[in-house]
Order: structure tokens, then C-alpha cells, then sequence
């Protein structure tokens, strides 16, 4: 058999844990430790509230999510999803969007990782992040159980960091006022729709389909608890940063959860929290890099892209080209810009994405309702499911509340997907 033939299937290797605690790892990663901050600058001490109403939205669209990937479960997720509720030319714009958000946060977080590791080796943060990201490329490459193996690893290590925070507030509980706002409540939405970068990768859990054990029902249950879990640490925490230092401190920190750990347990504790925080960009680089190459590995096998980025290595089982080409692609985006601009225009593209993805668990529902829903979401008037419905107002009312500079380049990148649609996908549509 060739070794770069396209016909040989992913490897079905992950349970509920797996999918789970991987999906934790994601979630949990360089938005707390990285954009807490400036967050904080927004909302005051509200800032709980504001990781509150994030995680609204992304209970919202992960119960769409859930119930998509019950019905299709596949590693192109999006693509997959829009194809059968919409067409494939839309399907590809989206799945355009997806791939960029991947990269951008890789290399975004990546940078997160060279700060932390800098500071901690006095090493030059480009050289540490471009090595970090090929690191996680072989890492990808090698094998998908391999790399379960070391986010569930990683995800412990972020959660433990996240539950010493939350210890550390727990005796200043009740010293601020937690509803203090100092720019009203638009700072409050303002720093809702920037933590949102926080929870992405909520969404990157589907693409596991293609390699987890009975993912029709696997996959739905794994992305509700770990929102759920992600959910309750984040406002936890929240309350506990803000019990200890205050909004107005947070807001002038560079590295808000290390100042909070040596001002109360020493120096020594808060070398700790910073070699946590490693594993914690480390453990997003490596999961958003994943999902970047699964939706390539997806759109590639419907023929839209060069059919060699669907070769699928027949030892590892994984999508290797599609994998080398997120792994490139991210190291020279490292230098696109500061993590609080790119993470706002990563999540233009999620909410994007996310009102298209609410639209089609509606559209399908009317034309699809007999096609199997393992997960099924509940609430709904006649064929009309509510939450997605509230899932696309929430999207749009925090896509509107972006910077013009971000909502700027958004339409660009979306732009220039379209017209990647047309070169490499259209024509092809057509004659089908």
C-alpha cells in the first residue's frame, strides 16, 4: 500500500476520559493565564461575571455542537455539518475560518509559552516558540494517542494550577465588592466578548470523531462536562483573583496569577505557577494545531484541497501533510501581532462560525428531522430548537461590540476565503 494514501482510516483510540480531560486541556489554556487582565480592566471586579456570561454562549453553541456531532461524526466537523444543512461552497468558508482561528491561536499561545519560558531561561521568544510549535508538530504527527496521553497529562497540570488560585482567594473571599464596574456594564460586555478566547476550544472537540470509540454519544457527553467543568473553574477563579489583588492591579500586571501566588506563598510558588502556565500554552498550541489539521484533513477528503492533504500515514493513522502544513503555517504567524488584537480576531471567527453552526442545527431540524439524533437538544417550539435560536442573538450581539480594526480584518480573512472557495472548490461544484 502507498504510505501516502488517503484511503487508510484514523485510528479509533479515545474514550469519554480521553475526549474529556483533552477537551478540559484546550479550554483551560493561555486565555485565563494570558488575557485575565486586561479583562479585569474592563469589568472591575465583575470579571467573574463576565467569564459567567461567556460561558452562556458557549453552552449555548456546544449543545448545538453536541447535537451535530451525534448526527455527523466526522473529523471535518464544520465542513461536514454546513455541507449537509446548507452547501458545500459555504461549508468551505467556514471550515476556512476554522483552520485560520486554529493557526492563529497556536501562534498566538505559542508566544504566551516563549514569555513565560523566557522569563524562567532568559531564551529568545521566537526561537522558543517556533521550537515549541515543531515540537508539537511531531508530536501530532507521531500518533493521536500519544498526544491524549499528553494533554490529559497537561490538563491535570493546568487544573491543579487553576484549583492553587482558587485556594489562595478562598481566605480573602468577601474583600472587594464583586459587582464594582468601572466602565459600566459595556466594560462588562467588552471583557465578556475578549475572555471568550478562553473558552475556544470547546469546539475543537468534535474533530475527535474519526478517532474515538462510539463517537455518536462519546463525543456529546465528553464536550458538556468539560464546558461544564471549565465553567465552574473559571468563575471560581475569577473571584479569587479579584479577592486578592483587586481589578486595579490585575489590570497593570503582566503576569497577574504569578504576582498573586509570590505575594502570598513566596517566590518559590510562584516558579511553580509559571512552569504551570507553560504547560498550560503549551497544552492550547498543541490542541489548536490539532483541530487545524483535522478540519484540513476533512475539507481535503471532499476533494476541495490537494488530495495529499487527506494522506493519512498508514503506522500513525494520522493526517500528517495536513498536520506539517498547520505546523508551518503557525510558526510563521507568530508575528502576526499582540495576543490581545489576535485573540479578538480569532473570536470574530468563532462567533462566525458559531451563528452558522446554531443556523444549521435550525435548518436541519426542518429539513433532516428524521436523520438519527443520538444527542438531541432540548427546548424547542414545535420544529424551532430555542437554543441555538438565543445562541446565534448572543453571537451576534458580542460580534458587534469588536473593534473596528478587528471586525476589519475579520471580513478580510473572510474575504479571502471566498475566494479560495472559488479557486480551488467551485469550479468543481459546479460540474458535480
Amino acid at each position: 500500500m502507498d504510505q501516502q494514501s488517503p484511503k487508510n482510516p484514523l485510528r479509533r483510540e479515545l474514550g469519554l476520559l480521553e475526549v474529556t480531560l483533552s477537551g478540559v486541556g484546550i479550554i483551560l489554556g493561555a486565555g485565563v493565564y494570558v488575557l485575565i487582565g486586561q479583562a479585569a480592566g474592563l469589568a472591575g471586579n465583575a470579571i467573574w461575571l463576565a467569564f459567567g456570561f461567556s460561558a452562556i454562549i458557549a453552552l449555548l453553541t456546544g449543545l448545538s455542537y453536541a447535537e451535530l456531532s451525534s448526527m455527523f461524526p466526522k473529523a471535518g466537523a464544520e465542513y461536514d455539518y454546513i455541507t449537509n444543512a446548507f452547501n458545500s461552497q459555504l461549508a468551505f468558508v467556514i471550515g476556512w475560518l476554522v483552520f485560520l482561528s486554529g493557526v492563529l491561536a497556536a501562534a498566538t499561545v505559542a508566544l504566551g509559552f516563549a514569555g513565560y519560558f523566557s522569563a524562567l531561561t532568559n531564551s529568545p521568544m521566537i526561537l522558543s516558540a517556533i521550537v515549541l510549535l515543531i515540537v508539537l508538530t511531531c508530536l501530532l504527527a507521531y500518533g493521536v494517542k500519544e498526544t491524549a496521553r499528553v494533554a490529559v497529562i497537561a490538563t491535570l497540570i493546568e487544573v491543579a494550577g487553576l484549583v492553587i488560585i482558587i485556594a489562595v482567594g478562598l481566605p480573602h473571599l468577601g474583600s472587594v465588592n464583586y459587582w464594582e464596574m468601572p466602565t459600566g456594564y459595556s466594560g462588562l460586555f467588552a471583557a465578556s466578548g475578549l475572555i471568550f478566547f478562553a473558552y475556544q476550544g470547546f469546539e475543537s472537540m468534535v474533530k475527535f470523531s474519526e478517532e474515538t470509540k462510539k463517537p455518536e454519544t462519546t463525543v456529546p457527553k465528553a464536550l458538556i462536562l468539560a464546558l461544564s467543568i471549565s465553567v465552574i473553574l473559571y468563575v471560581l477563579v475569577g473571584l479569587s483573583v479579584v479577592s486578592v489583588l483587586g481589578w486595579q492591579q490585575l489590570a497593570v500586571s503582566n503576569a497577574p496569577f504569578t504576582d498573586i501566588v509570590s505575594g502570598t506563598l513566596g517566590t518559590d510558588a510562584a516558579v511553580v505557577i509559571a512552569i504551570v502556565a507553560l504547560f498550560a500554552t503549551a497544552n492550547t498550541a498543541l490542541m489548536s494545531m490539532y483541530a487545524s489539521s483535522r478540519i484540513l484533513y476533512g475539507m481535503a477528503g471532499a476533494s476541495f484541497l490537494m488530495a495529499g492533504l487527506a494522506w493519512v500515514h498508514p503506522v500513525q493513522r494520522t493526517p500528517w501533510i495536513a498536520i506539517l502544513v498547520s505546523g508551518v503555517l503557525s510558526c510563521m504567524l507568530i508575528f502576526a501581532g499582540d495576543i490581545t488584537f489576535i485573540a479578538n480576531v480569532t473570536n470574530f471567527t468563532l462567533f462566525v462560525t458559531f451563528i452558522v453552526i446554531n443556523a444549521a442545527v435550525i435548518v436541519l431540524r426542518y429539513h433532516s428531522p428524521d436523520t438519527p439524533r443520538p444527542f438531541r437538544i432540548p427546548f424547542s417550539i414545535g420544529r424551532l430548537p430555542l437554543v441555538p435560536l438565543a445562541g446565534i442573538i448572543f453571537c451576534l450581539f458580542l460580534l458587534a461590540l469588536q473593534d473596528l480594526a478587528v471586525l476589519t480584518l475579520g471580513i478580510i480573512l473572510t474575504g479571502l476565503g471566498v475566494v479560495l472557495m472559488v479557486i480551488t472548490g467551485y469550479p468543481r461544484l459546479r460540474s458535480a
